[in-house]
């Protein structure tokens, strides 16, 4: 069965579980091309969507880095296609699709996806989450989307994605849910986030070093304060709707003094309050000390906004400007 409106899809693979098999019975690392990947997926030939395939990286997840990324923009850019897939490593997904989200400019779609189970594991899930995102892809409705993750046939939005399993075939999820799905073979979209205007690829400070830092009960602020004197920006994870204690107040206020501190919640979905509680390390005191609200951006999310805008040079106030834009959206 053909896919309704199909376009030519360009499939560029990273590497990740997906493409990791075992050499001579040792555990598995990413060998498997671009080329083994499609063909290994029954059905895909038969949807007559025209493919192209890339091999650009064959690295796990984890060993992905902010020059790999900028690097893919620049070849999908380059791309005579009307779609693309990009596999890659679950470990990084929700981070790696939101620097993606940030910086591809025009109106393809990209669908990241990848595998919790490798090729030689039983229900292996690598082929079905491939087939699916190359139909999203493909499909008429999807120009327009910016990136996207399709895992176990779930279309989820690049800011809102999260891995929250290490190890389940369902890892994936989004506050407040998936913005659409696959089913019998058709895609289906029943909402679509705004796109964010895309930041310039061009030129990008690749030195640039952010750092994320989680605060835990009875922390005294010791490691924020290492933390802060090795990075050019910081996202501070606080509690619940962005609460530090009072011991770590001093140090953050010194730190927003001199760097961009992004105050995010470290429950992972829900908003940065701001002017519910008034005791000291309560949300309103931190952000009238200079701390910046991440607004409903979880911390990883939050630390790659800050990343990819310090690396197109942005100063603290526009930073400010663009995540009160951004946050809350």
């Amino acid at each position: 069965m053909s896919t309704p409106g199909a376009g030519r899809v360009a499939v560029i693979t990273l590497g990740g579980t997906i493409a990791m098999t075992s050499q001579d019975g040792n555990a598995v690392t990413p060998t498997l091309a671009a080329e083994d990947l499609v063909a290994a997926v029954p059905g895909l030939a038969e949807t007559g969507i025209p493919l192209e395939v890339h091999n650009f990286r064959q690295l796990p997840g984890a060993s992905l880095g902010f020059a790999d990324l900028v690097a893919l923009v620049k070849l999908i850019e380059g791309l005579d296609v009307d779609g693309v897939v990009v596999t890659q490593g679950t470990d990084t997904i929700e981070e790696t699709a939101f620097v993606l989200d940030l910086l591809h400019r025009d109106e393809r779609p990209v669908v990241v996806t990848g595998a919790m189970r490798n090729p030689s594991m039983a229900g292996a899930d690598g082929p079905a989450n491939l087939l699916a995102a190359v139909r999203v892809a493909a499909a008429g409705q999807s120009p327009g989307s910016g990136c996207v993750v399709v895992f176990g046939e779930e279309i989820h939005a690049a800011r809102r994605v999260r891995k929250t399993h290490s190890s389940s075939p369902t890892a994936f999820g989004s506050y407040p849910g998936p913005i659409g799905f696959v089913a019998e073979d058709r895609v289906r979209f029943w909402s679509r986030p705004e796109r964010w205007p895309a930041l310039p690829a061009d030129e990008l400070d690749l030195a640039v070093r952010t750092g994320l830092v989680t605060l835990v009960l009875g922390d005294d602020g010791a490691v924020l304060k290492a933390a802060g004197g090795q990075v050019d920006g910081l996202v501070v994870a606080g509690f619940g709707v962005g609460h530090a204690p009072a011991a770590c107040v001093e140090v953050l206020t010194e730190l927003a003094g001199r760097l961009p501190v992004i105050l995010a919640s470290r429950t992972g979905s829900g908003p940065v309050l701001t002017g519910t509680y008034g005791f000291p390390g309560s949300e309103s005191d931190l952000l009238g000390r200079g701390l910046i609200s991440a607004g409903t951006l979880d911390p990883l999310k939050a630390r790659i906004l800050l990343h990819v805008l310090l690396m197109a040079g942005l100063d603290r106030e526009v930073i400010r400007r663009r995540l009160a834009e951004l946050g809350n959206a």
